[in-house]
Formats: C-alpha cells, structure tokens, sequence
C-alpha cells in the first residue's frame, strides 16, 4: 500500500481534534503515518494527541512553542517518512477513502501532486461550492499550470496530496507569520511540476460559527494586510513562471476573485484599512483595472471606485447591494444603479457595462 504522511497541525481544537483524527485513522488503502503538532495549544489539544499516539502507533506527536500555521506544518513535514504527504486542519474531517483515492490518482499517472474537491460542512450540510465543482468537473491526468491556469484558484493545502520527494526537491514550505500562506505555496507547486485534478470529494471543510476563523476577521488590518501580501507572493511566482496566458488569467480571475469578500467590509472599516485597500490594489493590479476582472459586474464597479479613491461612492454601492438581497439590477447591458446611491455620469462606462455572458 502507499505510505502516507499526514501533518495535522493543532492550535484551539480541542472540541474537533478528536473527530478529525478519527477520520484520519479510518482511512482505508494507505499505510498510514500522522504526525500532530501542538502549536503551543492553551486548551487540552496536546493531551487529546497524546493519547491517541499512546494508544495508536501511527501518530506522533510534537509539542513546539506556538508558531502560527504554517511553521506548525513546515515542523511537521520535516518528519514525515512517507512517499506522499498530506495535510490534514485539525478541526476538518476526510472521507473515509480520500487518501486511497488521492494516492491511486498520483500511483495511475506518475504525476507529483493530485488535487480534488471539497464540500464544506456548515450546519450539519455538507455543500460542494459551485466554483470548486467547476474546477474539478472532469478527470486530468499528468497537465501543467499553463493548461489549466483556472485551477490556480484551489489554493487550499489540505485537499491535495504530493510525492514527498516533490516537495523537497521543490524546497516547498509554507510562508509563516502570514495568514492565507496556502496559496503562495501552493501556486509554486502547480507551477513546479504536473499534477491531477479530479472530481471526487475529499475534504469537508468546518465552517465555524464561532468567530474564530480567519476568514472571519476581514475587517482588520492585519487580515488584510496578510491578504495583499500572499497575494504578491504568488503573483511574483505566477510572473517568474513566464507564461501570457497564465499570468493573464491569474490576474483577472484568480486573484481578483476574493476581493468582493473585502469590498463588503468598506462602509463600517477604519481609514487606515482603507488605505491599504486602495494601495494593495494598486500595486498588485497598477494600470490594469479591475474592470477587466472576472469579478461580478457590480464587485467590478466597487472596484473601480476603490482605485479612485472613491469611498463613500463605494461604501454606497456596498450598502445598496446588501439592501437586494440578491443580484443588481440592469437596464440593457448596463447596471442600474439609482441616482441616489451613485451619480453613474461620473463613472467609467466600462465599470457599468455587462459582458455578453452577463446579459441573459
């Protein structure tokens, strides 16, 4: 059987950490190797580890002083023993044959990674987000980046399975002391190497509730400034790659893509958060405007008026769209936005106007 290397990094889990490793234990088809580090936890997750490596020989244990995500997983990986390696969020659950089926891709087309798709796990659902399944509609074997430059976007470390020697000879490794470290690393290693996309589901991912998460806590500084940062240290990776077509695409589609989920926070966030908005975007994206992006015709327009400096006008279009309840309205093939919410006179055409695809 293959033998597969886990890092389930632990921080505050204490009320996951068990349901996660159980599911890590039960996977069927692989010689297993899980390796938990404590990452300085303040609750009882260390103890809960402890445990199940007295009880079950294939997990160990490193307890290390706190050191954020990514150093807990770049720890762990230096101890790994297997041919392929995985990661593993302590609070998350796999399939009961994620890994054999991520490993039988990697065994059929000698490639160096395999990416597959989620569901996340909300409220007792399970949801398979509309994106995700776009990206992994069909089976594709041994491609490159420049093939299949949409599947930049699945940045997450932990649905993904790699050769182990991939990952070394790479000098892959987690960036730590950033959030969002997943995808810098992993735009390297879609742009190192070949890789498998395919369609089955091997990963729930745990949408917590309880205002832990870092996806939410947007509105702070520090959030956002990790945001911008991972984002160039991916666009410097995409840019070294020196592909058009990749580069392009990645651009308008793939980085541009989170930011709505930012643009929401414009109205109640500090003038300092602001700023950095206005000057991340103009960094990363410079002359070339989101208007070109792949962003929603109203996220497009947002956008625009953020690289204007425009933050009233963008705070109004913000609460206005939160008032739909749905999608912005449109007059012909452009948007309608009322009079009182924007004087549209003052805006580029091209931050109103919808695309053929957008008109039916």
């Amino acid at each position: 059987m293959p033998r597969v290397s886990v890092v389930v990094p632990a921080y505050g889990v204490e009320d996951y950490l068990a349901e996660s490793l159980d599911s890590v234990l039960a996977q069927q088809g692989v010689d297993l190797e899980v390796v938990v580090v404590d990452d300085g936890s303040p609750d009882r997750s260390g103890e809960i580890a402890d445990a199940y490596a007295a009880r079950d020989d294939r997990v160990r244990v490193l307890h290390v002083t706190n050191g954020g995500l990514g150093a807990a997983r770049n720890v762990g990986t230096e101890l790994v023993t297997g041919d392929y390696l995985a990661f593993l969020d302590s609070d998350d659950v796999l399939p009961s044959e994620a890994l054999s089926t991520l490993a039988s891709s990697l065994v059929a087309s000698g490639s160096d990674f395999v990416t597959g798709s989620i569901v996340r796990w909300e409220d007792g659902r399970l949801d398979e987000p509309p994106w995700m399944r776009r990206l992994h509609r069909e089976r594709r074997t041994r491609i490159e980046a420049r093939e299949h430059p949409e599947v930049l976007g699945d940045v997450f470390a932990w649905n993904k399975l790699y050769r182990l020697s991939f990952w070394r000879q790479q000098g892959l490794e987690w960036p730590e002391g950033v959030r969002y470290e997943d995808q810098p690393t992993t735009t390297r290693a879609y742009l190192a190497g070949t890789f498998d996309v395919i369609s089955e589901v091997v990963y729930h991912w745990r949408i917590r509730r309880d205002g832990t998460s870092i996806t939410q806590q947007r509105a702070s500084l520090a959030d956002l400034s990790d945001r911008l940062l991972t984002k160039r240290m991916a666009l410097d990776a995409v840019q070294e790659y020196d592909d058009p077509g990749t580069s392009a695409y990645f651009v308008d589609r793939v980085m541009a893509g989170d930011l709505h989920r930012y643009f929401v926070e414009i109205p109640d966030a500090s003038d300092e958060w602001w700023l950095l908005l206005r000057q991340g975007i103009g960094d990363l994206w410079g002359e070339h405007s989101l208007v070109h992006s792949g962003l929603l015709p109203v996220h497009r327009l947002v956008g625009w008026l953020v690289e204007q400096d425009r933050r009233e006008d963008a705070a109004s279009v913000v609460r206005w769209l939160a008032s739909l309840g749905g999608a912005a309205p449109r007059a012909g093939d452009r948007l309608a936005v009322p009079p009182e919410v924007l004087d549209t006179a003052t805006v580029d055409p091209a931050a109103l106007t919808l695309r053929d695809h957008e008109l039916s």
